[in-house]
């Protein structure tokens, strides 16, 4: 039972800090009020209602059992005096019935402590009729006498406190006031962590992080700072070994250069033709090699259209069977040298085992998806991770390609996670493989 309502509490309440944090703030004052509210309602302006309209009430229940008195001078002059000092304006109307239907608001605390009030001093609704809502500031209140009625003028304000406007002017605007105060310093506090999110975020896909002032509280200071020490800790380390790389590289292109030229001079033929594949082939591992430890280098994230990189990509293969089926002006923010790169690793995979590619894209609500089908003869479904590995060859028909090393997907999945999303493979409709890469929006 705590189980299931706990679930649910944790479905109605906001997901964000901000919005957690306005929550835990807005809901006491809100609650205050609304419980201010109530008992002012009902200890102070329904009860102060109660007792005017029942002291008006009285007053014109006097003035009804004047009317009754058949001294006619004493009648007119009790009349002048409570139009006089009472702010009534009475007259009698005679040989006219009431009015049938009461135009009264139900809703109202005025009409229902006045009809309350008449109904227990006059009797059924048949012995009087009153009109709040035809005019602004007045009352029309008839009583029934003889053939005709008694018609009754009077101010609002005799039957309703003039105080509950003030009170929910007050009530409201301190209130109003309170979480608008509260909303700014919350901005400033969660505005940190946003940050920090997003500059955590930003290096998690690789991009370059130019400047990153920690601020905000205390706490949240103290984890920029770890943060940020981290961050450059790791550059550090990658640029040692992107560069530890290259002196690796120039070293050993000096004595593969030897050798060449010793082959070259080798009567030999036979055995010089074997040592030379030998040496393009170390040749071409180190140079993937290389390419795959240096791909993270700096490169600034744009904004471009997803259709004219792939419209570049296949361009390099005129002669080949390639069919594109890509959204226009699908904009993504991406590192278009590594994406191109990346793409071209699965095609060049696709073509080397197949000779037809399909390429289509489908844009979600916060992906693009890119499907790669080649027509080849596919790979099993309990070697679709193990290919992401470095060196990895499958010893199958997949795996008898001489031209590479094992490290075109590995490269192509690292360029995607560096950019926040994913490669996944499966049965391509074409036969062959299906490469699935999702990149965020």
């Amino acid at each position: 039972m705590f189980y299931g309502l706990n679930n649910l509490i944790k479905k109605i309440l906001p997901k964000g800090l901000f919005y957690r944090s306005l929550l835990i703030v807005a809901a006491p004052i809100i609650l205050l009020q609304i419980i201010i509210t109530v008992v002012f309602f009902d200890s102070l302006w329904i009860k102060a209602n109660k007792g005017m309209t029942r002291s008006l009430v009285s007053e014109i229940q006097t003035l009804y059992d004047v009317y009754k008195n058949p001294d006619t001078g004493q009648k007119q002059t009790i009349i002048n005096l409570y139009n006089k000092n009472f702010d009534f304006n009475i007259s009698l109307i005679q040989n006219e019935p009431l009015p049938k239907k009461i135009e009264e608001r139900w809703f109202s605390p005025m009409d229902r402590s006045l009809r309350r009030e008449l109904k227990s001093t006059f009797g059924s609704s048949s012995s009087y009729w009153f009109n709040t809502t035809e005019y602004k500031e007045l009352v029309e209140l008839r009583i029934k006498y003889e053939d005709g009625f008694i018609q009754v003028f009077f101010p609002k304000n005799r039957i309703s406190p003039s105080s509950a406007r003030i009170f929910a002017f007050w009530i409201t605007l301190p209130g109003l006031l309170l979480i608008m105060i509260a909303i700014i310093f919350l901005k400033n506090q969660t505005r940190p962590i946003v940050n920090l999110a997003k500059a955590a975020e930003s290096f998690g896909k690789g991009d370059f992080i130019k400047e990153f002032r920690p601020s905000g509280a205390r706490e949240i200071r103290l984890a920029a700072y770890e943060f940020d020490r981290m961050r450059k800790r790791i550059t550090i380390h990658l640029n040692q070994r992107s560069e530890m790389l290259s002196g690796i590289s120039h070293d050993l292109r000096t004595p593969l250069t030897r050798l060449k030229l010793q082959l070259a001079l080798l009567k030999q033929e036979d055995l010089a033709k074997k040592m030379s594949d030998d040496i393009e082939e170390m040749e071409r591992m180190l140079n993937e090699y290389l390419e795959f430890s240096r791909h993270h280098k700096t490169e600034e994230t744009e904004k471009v259209d997803f259709h004219a990189v792939i419209n570049e990509i296949v361009k390099k293969y005129e002669n080949k069977k390639i069919s594109v089926l890509v959204e226009k002006n699908l904009k993504i923010n991406i590192r278009p040298n590594s994406i191109k790169r990346c793409l071209a690793n699965v095609i060049d995979n696709g073509l080397s085992y197949g000779n037809k590619i399909n390429i289509l894209s489908k844009k979600t609500a916060n992906n693009i998806l890119i499907y790669v089908d080649d027509d080849g003869p596919g790979v099993s479904e309990n070697e679709y991770q193990n290919i992401l590995k470095p060196f990895y060859r499958i010893d199958k028909s997949r795996g008898q390609n001489k031209s590479g090393v094992g490290l075109g997907l590995s490269i192509t999945n690292d360029i995607i996670r560096s950019h926040g999303g994913s490669i996944s493979f499966e049965k391509s409709p074409l036969g062959g493989l299906r490469s699935k890469i999702a990149l965020p929006l």
